[in-house]
C-alpha cells in the first residue's frame, strides 16, 4: 500500500483552491495535516462552476505536493455556469445540459487540458444530468419514438447520453492527450437514483477505467437524502462487485455531520468494506477542524484492525442494476445486527440470500428464486419483494396474499427453539406500522414471529418449505427505521437465519456485525440520542470435538464461551460501546 499498511489515505482538493492559494499557504496546511495523518494522494481539481485554474497554479500546487511526498493526480467536476448570452436552464447544482454544445465545448476543453496535465483523473459525482430544456426534451422524445419507449421517461435516454458525453468529450480528448491516461467515474451514494439521472455502472465501467464509490452518508435526519448509515459499508461492496479489482476506493465527508461521531463512522464503515483508498473530500473543508486530528487517530486504529480480517463475507441481498424498490431497506437491517452485503449479482451458489422489493426488478425473478429454492437453498424475502411477485408466480411458493391493509402494533410474540415450549412476549415502547399479510394455516407457518392487536395476530416473520429448501417472509415496517422498534426477542429470531460462516449476534438494535472469511468479525455500536453501552451475546457455531475462545484485536482480551446451546453454538458476552467499535478472532482447537 502507502503510509497505511491496509489502504492509501488520499484527499480531494477543489478548483477554487488550486486557481487562488499561494505556494507559501499550501505548504503551510499540508503541515496542519501532516501532524495527524499521512496523506498518499491528491486529486487536484482544475475545474468546477466554471471556475478554470491557469496552468501556471496547478503546476505549482503539483510541485508543492510532490515536494511533501504526496502523489498527484487530477480531478473533474462537471459544474458550469449559465453561458453569458444564452437562455437561462433550469439545472440542479448547474450540473451540465448536455445537449448544448457551448458547454459540452468547455466540457471538451477541459477534458483535453487534465489528459495534458495527469496521467489520472477522477471525475466528481456531479456529473449526472437532469436538464429538461427544450433541446433535452425534444432528444428525450426522439430517443423514446426510436427505441419504442411510450411513457415519456427520461432513464433509457439519459443513460444513453451520459455513455455518448463520456466517450466523445472526456474520455476521447484527455486519452488524445495522452494515450496511457487512467480515468475513474465516482458514483454518488444514491444508487436508486442512478439511471434516471444518466449514471449506470454496468455500461460505464467498461469504458472508464476504474470506478469510485460515494460514502458519504453524514446524518440521516439533517440532509436532503435518505442513506442509512450501513450504506458506507454496504455500496463499497455492491461496487466490487460490479467491476471487481477496479473499484478504486471510498469517499466520504464532513458535511451535515451534527455529531463528529457521523463523520468518523463513515471512515469506519469504509474501511470495514476492505477499500483500496480512503477518500477525504476535501482539503478545503477539512483543514484547520477537529475532524482531522480525530480521523487521524482512528486511521491507525483501522489500520491496526484490518491487518487482521480477511475478505467481507454476508448474506448477499440481490440489488439490480438500475433497480429500485424498498429503496435502502436492506441498510436499515445491516443497521440492526444483519450481516447484509448488497451485490447486482444473483448469487445461486450461496446458501442464504436475501431479496427485496428492488429484486423484483429482475423479470426472471421468480425463475431463479423457484430453482434456488427447490434446490435446497434458503431465500429470505421481504414483505415488498413479496408485494411486488405474487402476481408473477410467487403464489407456487407461498399462501402469502396482500390485501393491502396496515396494522398499527406494539405487542409481539416470538416462537422458542422448540414449538412445545410456547412462545415469548415482548413489546415496544412505541407503535409500529407493519403491512398484513394474510396466509394459509399449516401450508404456511407464520408465526415464526408475530405482532398483536387486541384478539388478532400478524405474521412478522414466516417460514415457507419448497422442494429441498425453504423461504422466509420478512415483514418491514411501512417507515424501514422502525425496524429498530422490533423488541430484541423478535430481532434475534430474525437474526437466527442470517447467521454467516455460524457467526451472529443477539442484543438490541442498532448495533452491526460485520464477518470475514478467515474467522473474525468486528461489532460496531451507533452513536446517536437513543443508543447506549450494552451487552450483546454473539453466537458461533462450533463442533463437538472443538474448543473455542474469542481474542479481541483492539483490546487483547480472551473472552471464553458463557455455555454452548442445543444447537451447537457456543454463546460469548460482549460489551458493545456506542459510536466504537471492536474486532474479535475466533480460535479454535481440538479437544
Amino acid at each position: 500500500m502507502g503510509n497505511y499498511r491496509n489502504f492509501e489515505l488520499v484527499v480531494y482538493f477543489v478548483a477554487k483552491g488550486t486557481e487562488e492559494i499561494t505556494k507559501e499557504k499550501l505548504q503551510e496546511e499540508i503541515e496542519f495535516f501532516k501532524k495527524y495523518m499521512r496523506i498518499d494522494k491528491v486529486y487536484l481539481e482544475p475545474y468546477r462552476d466554471s471556475v478554470f485554474a491557469s496552468e501556471e497554479q496547478v503546476r505549482m500546487c503539483k510541485e508543492v505536493f510532490l515536494e511533501n511526498g504526496i502523489r498527484v493526480e487530477g480531478g473533474l467536476t462537471t459544474c458550469i455556469r449559465d453561458i453569458e448570452g444564452e437562455k437561462k436552464k433550469q439545472r440542479l447544482f448547474d450540473t451540465f445540459c448536455y445537449n448544448d454544445e457551448s458547454m459540452l465545448n468547455e466540457l471538451k476543453s477541459v477534458s483535453s487540458f487534465l489528459g495534458s496535465m495527469f496521467d489520472a483523473f477522477i471525475i466528481d459525482d456531479f456529473y449526472f444530468t437532469g436538464c429538461t430544456c427544450e433541446k433535452c426534451r425534444e432528444e428525450k422524445d426522439k430517443y423514446n419514438k426510436e427505441h419504442g419507449i411510450t411513457d415519456g421517461s427520461w432513464q433509457s435516454y439519459r443513460v444513453h447520453r451520459q455513455y455518448e458525453i463520456s466517450r466523445d468529450y472526456i474520455i476521447g480528448p484527455a486519452k488524445e492527450k495522452n494515450p496511457e491516461m487512467k480515468i475513474t467515474i465516482k458514483y454518488p451514494n444514491w444508487m436508486e437514483s442512478y439511471q434516471e439521472t444518466g449514471y449506470d455502472p454496468l455500461t460505464q465501467k467498461d469504458i472508464f477505467d476504474y470506478i469510485y464509490t460515494g460514502t458519504e452518508t453524514r446524518d440521516p435526519l439533517h440532509t436532503d437524502q435518505h442513506l442509512p448509515r450501513y450504506l458506507s459499508f454496504s455500496l463499497m461492496r455492491y461496487m466490487e462487485d460490479m467491476a471487481p479489482g477496479r473499484n478504486m476506493g471510498g469517499w466520504f465527508d464532513p458535511f451535515d455531520c451534527r455529531l463528529l461521531d457521523y463523520y468518523l463512522e463513515q471512515a469506519y464503515l469504509t474501511a470495514f468494506a476492505k477499500p483500496k483508498e480512503m477518500m477525504m473530500f476535501c482539503f478545503q473543508a477539512l483543514v484547520n477542524t477537529v475532524n482531522v486530528p480525530a480521523l487521524g487517530f482512528m486511521l491507525d486504529e483501522l489500520d491496526r484492525l484490518l491487518d487482521h480480517l480477511g475478505e467481507p463475507v454476508g448474506i448477499p441481498c440481490y440489488i439490480p442494476n438500475g433497480s429500485q424498490g424498498e429503496d435502502n431497506v436492506q441498510d436499515f437491517l445491516g443497521m440492526h445486527g444483519f450481516p447484509v452485503i448488497t451485490t447486482p449479482l444473483f448469487k445461486e451458489d450461496e446458501p442464504v440470500m436475501l431479496l427485496t422489493g428492488a429484486s423484483a426488478y429482475d423479470e426472471d425473478i421468480i425463475d431463479k428464486l423457484s430453482k434456488y429454492v427447490a434446490a435446497g437453498g434458503k431465500a429470505i424475502v421481504t414483505s415488498g419483494f413479496v408485494k411486488e411477485t405474487l402476481d408473477r408466480g410467487l403464489k407456487a411458493m407461498t399462501s402469502i396474499r396482500d390485501r393491502g391493509r396496515i396494522v398499527s402494533v406494539d405487542e409481539f410474540i416470538t416462537e422458542t427453539q422448540s414449538f412445545y415450549h410456547g412462545f415469548d412476549r415482548s413489546s415496544s415502547k412505541d407503535s409500529v406500522e407493519i403491512p398484513v399479510l394474510e396466509f394459509r394455516n399449516n401450508a404456511t407457518w407464520g408465526a415464526v414471529c408475530k405482532a398483536l392487536k387486541d384478539e388478532e395476530s400478524y405474521t412478522l416473520f414466516a417460514r415457507d418449505t419448497y422442494g429441498d429448501g425453504e423461504m422466509y417472509t420478512l415483514v418491514v415496517p411501512e417507515a424501514f427505521s422502525d425496524i429498530q422498534r422490533y423488541p430484541e426477542p423478535v430481532l434475534n429470531r430474525m437474526r437466527q437465519e442470517f447467521s454467516v460462516r455460524g457467526i451472529r449476534l443477539e442484543g438490541p438494535p442498532m448495533i452491526s456485525l460485520f464477518v470475514y472469511d478467515n474467522d473474525t468479525f468486528v461489532i460496531m455500536s451507533y452513536a446517536d440520542r437513543n443508543t447506549y453501552d450494552a451487552d450483546i451475546t454473539v453466537f458461533i457455531r462450533k463442533d463437538e470435538d472443538e474448543d473455542i475462545v474469542l481474542k479481541t484485536i483492539m483490546y487483547e482480551r480472551e473472552i471464553k464461551p458463557l455455555y454452548v446451546n442445543e444447537r451447537g453454538e457456543a454463546a460469548f458476552l460482549l460489551r458493545a460501546f456506542s459510536g466504537k467499535f471492536e474486532g474479535c478472532r475466533i480460535e479454535r482447537s481440538r479437544k
